[in-house]
């Protein structure tokens, strides 16, 4: 079942960014209407840029990068443990990167700092890029550079995994309000008509993400990793009600099945 998560995953994501490269090079509001563009107006020019670079940075580094840096777990098990790692650190450390970079180009344009920083959509992706600053520099402190014991990482782990989890939904959730905040825009201060072609592709792009979000979480808390608590469990009031003298042969039973299974320790130490 995981595999076909991280398949569905992946596909949608590449569907992500086809729509997305689509939407920001052959549309009115992507990098083709600069021609169009009066050229004795490079204010326009370098607002209309940056507008584009804004929701093209933020999708690829925030959502595209960030998830295949969750799902590297998934798909980098024969991999060292430190490999696995290193891939992930490096992974969200460049898509934070590709977050600072966007949220600069918004913040870049004419209309200044606070003028942008008025609607639901920009208080979320502040959140999200304080959030997702704070993870990477804890993670990077806890599991890399190992500033703490493994007792204090071990505790810090689920939270770790549970914030991480938390911001990539939060970062779905701001692009959808950025989404519908674009379209707000087009359509009252350009004219777009509701029905046209750019409006069902931002539609597509939308329910796209939705889509990746769902599978990059199901993915990750996907049952592989924890059958081994209900298993384990089930072994244990077996072994209860059992008579002593069949001890020998249910602890046989109970070590050679709980082999089959990745115990959460192990998936700890992989973190």
């Amino acid at each position: 079942m995981a595999a076909n998560l991280l398949t569905l995953a992946r596909l949608s994501a590449l569907a992500v960014t086809i729509l997305l490269l689509i939407w920001s090079i052959g549309f009115r509001s992507g990098f083709l209407h600069l021609s169009s563009t009066s050229s004795s107006l490079p204010t326009v020019h370098l607002d209309h840029l940056f507008s584009v670079l804004h929701p093209l940075l933020m999708v690829m580094g925030f959502i595209l990068l960030s998830g295949e840096a969750i799902l590297a777990y998934r798909w980098m098990r024969r991999w060292s443990r430190g490999a696995r790692k290193l891939m992930h650190l490096a992974m969200q450390g460049v898509a934070l990167g590709f977050g600072v970079l966007g949220i600069w180009a918004k913040f870049k344009g004419n209309v200044g700092i606070m003028n942008n920083f008025y609607s639901l959509h920009s208080w979320m992706g502040l959140a999200c890029l304080f959030l997702f600053s704070a993870q990477w520099i804890a993670g990077f402190m806890s599991f890399w550079h190992h500033s703490e014991g493994r007792r204090t990482r071990t505790i810090v782990l689920p939270w770790h995994v549970f914030v991480g989890l938390y911001t990539y939904i939060l970062a779905v959730a701001t692009a959808e309000t950025g989404l519908l905040e674009k379209l707000t825009f087009l359509q009252t201060k350009h004219g777009m008509p509701r029905r046209s072609a750019e409006t069902t592709l931002v539609n597509c792009l939308g329910f796209g993400l939705v889509l990746l979000g769902s599978f990059v979480v199901f993915t990750a808390i996907s049952p592989k990793q924890h059958l081994h608590v209900q298993h384990l469990a089930s072994i244990k009031n077996t072994n209860t009600g059992n008579l002593c003298s069949s001890s020998n042969k249910n602890g046989y039973h109970s070590s050679h099945q709980s082999s089959k299974i990745m115990s959460f320790s192990d998936f700890d130490n992989e973190k």
